[in-house]
């Protein structure tokens, strides 16, 4: 049997369907059942087969509790742990290090328990060094915690080392290490929030360079990783490395809308995201801008994702054609 965590969630939700399409038994865990429709509306942009999604065993359960994790182990083999929380908000730390690092602890521990066969975690790039050699980032290099590091990359980091200490304790395990992922049907969260932004006419960009990566190729070499004998490693997924800037004309031009055409000057956001910070406070809100997405929106890191290349002889499909994909299916929400 297959355990899914975060299967409500983009990743999830999409390796779910591409679980169901095998003759595996897939177990998920969920929270609530109002999420369950988001992972329906997913499974319809594939299909209209329902049958796929009925196969699921859906698992009402909190991964930071293990109490009520314990019985979704049993008889339980491979595992894809997907839950995370993502904030850049500085007030969402202790909950992301519940949720990042507490609860992977607890999905290690029952994965040893259970003398799982294997366990698939997906990390972030968040989580991987900058390059020390040259300018491209390569599974090579390792997280510096004496940088300004967001809580993210903190608790997400602090989530590989648990896993990693799954390795140690006779599980075998692989890490994926996406970078910002376009997928279908979270249009107000993660990268759905740029469609959304750009739908409506959103008119500024940042030439900050990252790496981007459509979620059928991060799901794809999950699977395949995970039905190899490939074990304890971890693997950078992406597609391009490419500019907010490019980004948002792509999005831009694949919705037929005016691409964003103010430039916004590190100075400016450095300003703004200080004033959203303080409205936030006031507000109890989440800002608009934290310190840390300013930051990233005019960084420039550039990846490498040439091991999972070589590994699984694997292609990754240009970004251009996943924002065309992901840019029809809004147009169906």
């Amino acid at each position: 049997m297959i355990l899914v965590t975060g299967g409500t969630g983009l990743v999830g939700s999409h390796l779910l369907y591409h679980l169901s399409l095998e003759n595996d038994v897939i177990r998920a865990v969920y929270r609530s059942e109002s999420s369950l429709e988001s992972v329906k509306k997913v499974f319809s942009f594939y299909t209209s087969n329902t049958s796929l999604f009925n196969k699921i065993e859906w698992f009402k359960a909190d991964i930071t509790d293990v109490t009520t994790m314990i019985p979704a182990f049993i008889k339980v083999k491979k595992v894809y742990h997907c839950a995370a929380f993502i904030s850049f908000d500085p007030k969402d730390y202790r909950e992301m290090r519940k949720v990042n690092i507490h609860g992977t602890a607890i999905i290690v521990n029952l994965c040893v328990d259970a003398k799982v066969d294997k366990l698939c975690f997906v990390s972030s790039i968040a989580a991987v060094g900058d390059s020390l050699k040259n300018n491209i980032i390569t599974e090579e290099d390792e997280w510096n915690k004496e940088l300004d590091n967001s809580g993210y990359s903190i608790t997400k980091f602090g989530a590989e080392m648990e896993v990693w200490r799954a390795s140690q304790e006779g599980v075998d395990v692989v890490i994926v290490n996406p970078g910002v992922i376009f997928g279908s049907g979270f249009w107000n969260s993660g990268s759905g929030k740029l469609f959304t932004q750009v739908y409506n006419g959103f008119k500024f960009f940042t030439e900050g360079i990252t790496g981007f990566v459509s979620v059928q190729d991060v799901v794809k070499p999950m699977i395949l990783l995970m039905n190899s004998n490939v074990k304890n490693e971890r693997f950078i997924l992406i597609s391009e490395n490419k500019s907010f800037k490019e980004i948002f004309f792509l999005i831009a031009d694949a919705f037929g809308k005016n691409r964003p055409s103010i430039k916004i000057k590190p100075w400016q956001t450095a300003i703004f995201w200080r004033i959203a910070s303080l409205l936030s406070f006031i507000t109890r809100k989440e800002p608009l801008l934290s310190k840390y997405s300013a930051k990233s929106a005019h960084s420039i890191s550039k990846y490498s994702s040439e091991k999972i290349k070589k590994t699984l002889n694997f292609e990754f499909e240009g970004i251009d054609k996943s924002i065309k994909r992901t840019a029809i299916n809004y147009s169906k929400f």
